[in-house]
């Protein structure tokens, strides 16, 4: 406002005819109805300095000045240069670069500029127009600095001589008002007036011209603006006095309207101007020019001096000017002359594509967007007029986009779907704007839109399951395996991270340890098979999002057995320099049955498969020993030379890849008068009754096996984890082994309880075991245990009155274990 306020006062000062207070009610009255419906209009002198502040803009429109950084405004310009430019700061509009009204708008008589202030967030558009009001900042200019006439002295009193008048750019006031000329006794200066308003000055014989007395006169003219300070041009007039031409050319039409579609072609024919000349010879031959023609005029229009036809020299655009005004002067031989004004009208064509001008666009939109999300504010428009000028906007088919028009020529692109990176992260959106011309004209511009990432997939592993193996006693921070899951959304979305799940039971989940980067898997403790042959982990991979997702992967970790336990010898019993005597008959014949070996392996497998040899004995050809049932027997028939007691010594060595072995001392006591039982002998003769019980057998072996394959297969079905009962005897030097490795058929007498089965005992039958009479879990053979076991009483009860081989000693500090 303060822009109009001086421009009121510097036009008040100019022209003091000038209503001052009609001027301010209508420039009130503008101001009001503009701001009123969204348009605030600002008068302005031209040529105002850069930074001068043209009105205050939150002000006028009633905006808070806290707004328009907020709301990213700013002031563009529809298809002309930004002159112009908005202080978010203050909410002053400035001026950005020189405004001359002359270059911008020729001679009209009113030149506006069309702004847009744009605010966003949400979107509003102002209109802002720029009245740009003229100064009086240029001085008036004659076409020739010399005007030559020629007249013959016969000329009449009273002629008057049209002259070019000077040319000011300004308008109103500040355009040339008056003439003066130079004084003189035979010529005045008066004014006349064109058809549309335009004067002109004409030079005036007052007093007859003698070519004898004077034949040449020279004059001045200045032409004067009506602005303050006044500004003035001068010019020549240099006559020659002729002989008598005492007609004029004379024009058909004093003004000519011509049209010409904009762009024709060079050389196109506009108009053909016509003068004649009543003189015969020289003084009837008629010259054609233009009077005046501007700087921007001068390439675009040409004249045939010789025929008076204006054609096109140059480009011709509707949008530059609508309409040409030209002056024509037809001069006869004599230099008299006439003037004639042509009017031109250019005839708009389509020639302009749309122009599509992204204003504000964010190149950037998260996929959980919802639909409605404003991506990008486009600008259309077209230079052209009526339907050439009026612009439909479009976008490419098939993406999730759809542009929302809700001020003229300004198009939301906003979000029309659900967005999906992972379907596709980047759109290139085709927008077409198309006018209504003939033929229609389109403009396209390309916008990529890039779909920015959300954590909405949570990471999947390659497996829901895993299974892995380890041998036991491995050291701690061994690699057991790596699990790896993957997650399909992008940087610190997909970025995994592993842990042990809390769903995992709390001392199972100390027994690994997982790189968190990489999901290895690590040992942090040393594994016994003996104690636990599976246990399971959960795995949970979380990614690095807000919040963050994840899941879960289950670890399955078997324990494989190495051979690490040596062989435990169950029966004989030895501890503190006590060994068990087993009685024979001296009557036994070659391969009978004196004693067995029992030993046991805490091991598994190949690992636990015992051989057992005689490596000392008192006489070494008179007993052997099964290299797999551990059964000690006869070679041969007694004689009466060999000693009543003897010593073996036994060695029971595993099967593993480095075996493992122990020793144990057989004491044999020969004893006299004891019956030999057949079912001791291995050579007795074989009965139909052994040959059911070899069925038997068999039928046993299968139930037992079947029995054990669905006891494991509900083992892992449930998967359940169990440790083995530990039987600890009270003394320290006796073995520790777990029930897993006891005969079902043993008994603990001891205080450590009686031994319970256990699911992962293990069961072999070596060649010729069933002859024994230490059969494991073979019901079938349970009448030939009972014979056994009862002569075995009654033959140590006979041979020793105080020392029985298999009874509990009262006090004894170690287990005994009999058959039951």
């Amino acid at each position: 406002m303060t822009a109009v306020h001086r421009f009121l006062k510097a036009h008040l000062i100019m022209d003091q005819r000038v209503n001052v207070k009609w001027s301010l009610h209508f420039l009130l009255f503008s101001l009001l109805f503009g701001a009123s419906f969204g348009e605030v209009r600002y008068v302005l002198p031209e040529e105002m300095q850069r930074g001068s502040v043209i009105g205050n803009v939150a002000r006028d429109l009633g905006l808070e000045v806290m707004e328009l950084d907020a709301r990213r405004a700013r002031v563009v310009a529809e298809g002309t240069r930004q002159l112009c430019e908005l202080d978010t700061a203050s909410g002053n509009l400035l001026i950005s670069q020189r405004i001359d009204r002359e270059e911008l708008c020729a001679q009209a008589a009113v030149c506006i500029l069309q702004y847009q202030l744009l605010l966003e967030d949400p979107l509003q558009a102002h209109s802002l127009v720029l009245d740009i009001a003229d100064i009086n900042d240029n001085t008036p200019v004659f076409a020739a600095g010399e005007i030559k006439l020629d007249l013959v002295e016969s000329t009449v009193l009273g002629r008057r001589f049209p002259l070019e008048g000077a040319h000011d750019p300004d308008l109103g006031t500040n355009s040339v008002r008056e003439y003066k000329l130079s004084p003189n006794e035979h010529f005045a200066l008066e004014m006349s007036s064109q058809i549309n308003g335009n004067a002109y000055p004409e030079l005036i014989l007052k007093k007859a011209l003698d070519r004898e007395v004077q034949a040449e006169h020279v004059l001045k003219i200045n032409g004067i603006d009506g602005g303050n300070p006044v500004r003035s041009g001068t010019a020549s007039i240099h006559i020659r006095v002729l002989d008598a031409n005492d007609n004029v050319p004379v024009f058909s039409q004093r003004v000519y309207k011509a049209s010409v579609p904009e762009n024709s072609a060079i050389g196109t024919v506009i108009a053909a101007l016509n003068a004649t000349d009543l003189d015969d010879g020289i003084y009837g031959e008629i010259t054609y020019s233009f009077s005046h023609l501007s700087d921007k005029m001068g390439g675009v229009f040409e004249i045939n001096p010789l025929s008076g036809e204006v054609r096109v020299a140059g480009s011709i655009d509707y949008e530059e000017a609508v309409t040409h005004e030209l002056g024509v002067q037809a001069k006869d031989g004599g230099g008299q002359a006439s003037h004639c004004k042509l009017v031109i009208d250019v005839i708009d064509v389509n020639d302009n594509e749309p122009v599509i001008e992204i204003k504000s666009a964010s190149a950037n939109v998260a996929e959980d967007s919802k639909p409605g999300t404003m991506v990008a504010l486009i600008n259309v428009y077209d230079l052209d007029t009526g339907n050439s000028g009026r612009v439909t906007c479009s976008i490419s088919d098939n993406v999730p986009f759809n542009l929302v028009s809700e001020v003229k020529n300004y198009y939301m692109l906003v979000t029309d779907g659900i967005l999906d990176r992972e379907f596709q992260p980047e759109y290139n959106i085709t927008v077409t704007a198309t006018d209504a011309g003939s033929p229609p004209l389109s403009g396209v511009k390309v916008i990529t839109i890039v779909v920015n990432d959300v954590n909405d997939n949570p990471p999947t592993f390659t497996h829901s399951q895993y299974d892995a193996s380890i041998l036991e006693n491995q050291p701690i921070g061994t690699l057991v395996m790596k699990v790896k899951a993957e997650d399909i959304d992008d940087g610190s979305n997909a970025k995994i991270i592993y842990q042990i799940s809390r769903d995992t039971n709390s001392e199972v989940s100390s027994f690994l340890t997982i790189n968190s980067q990489t999901g290895e898997l690590f040992t942090s403790r040393l594994f016994d098979y003996e104690q636990s042959v599976h246990f399971q982990i959960k795995v949970t991979g979380r990614d690095g999002g807000d919040p963050p997702l994840s899941s879960t992967c289950t670890v399955n970790v078997f324990i494989k057995d190495q051979n690490d336990n040596a062989p435990v010898v169950l029966y004989p019993v030895q501890t503190n320099g006590y060994i068990a005597e087993d009685v024979v008959p001296s009557e036994a014949p070659r391969g009978y049955l004196v004693t067995k070996v029992v030993a046991v392996d805490a091991d598994s497998g190949h690992n636990a498969w015992l051989s057992y040899r005689l490596i000392k004995a008192t006489r070494p050809n008179l007993f052997m020993i099964g290299l797999h049932t551990g059964e000690i027997r006869t070679v041969r028939e007694f004689m009466e030379d060999d000693e009543p007691k003897h010593t073996v010594l036994v060695l029971v060595t595993d099967n593993g890849p480095e075996s493992l072995s122990a020793t144990v001392t057989v004491s044999i006591v020969i004893g006299d008068g004891l019956p030999v039982l057949n079912e001791l002998f291995e050579f007795a003769d074989e009965s139909p009754d052994s040959d059911n019980l070899t069925l038997y057998l068999i039928i046993a072996l299968a139930a037992v096996s079947s029995l054990f394959i669905l006891l494991i297969s509900g083992v892992f079905y449930f998967k359940l984890c169990r440790r083995g009962y530990v039987y600890r005897s009270t003394t320290a030097t006796l073995p520790v082994f777990p029930t897993a490795y006891c005969p079902p058929s043993f008994t603990d007498l001891s205080r450590c309880g009686t031994l319970l089965k256990d699911e992962r005992y293990d069961s072999f039958l070596t060649t010729g075991s069933w002859r024994g009479d230490f059969r494991f879990g073979s019901n079938t053979d349970t009448d030939t245990l009972k014979r056994s076991a009862a002569y075995q009483k009654s033959t140590l009860r006979r041979a020793s009155t105080d020392r029985a081989t298999l009874k509990v000693r009262a006090g004894a500090s170690h287990p005994c274990y009999v058959v039951t």
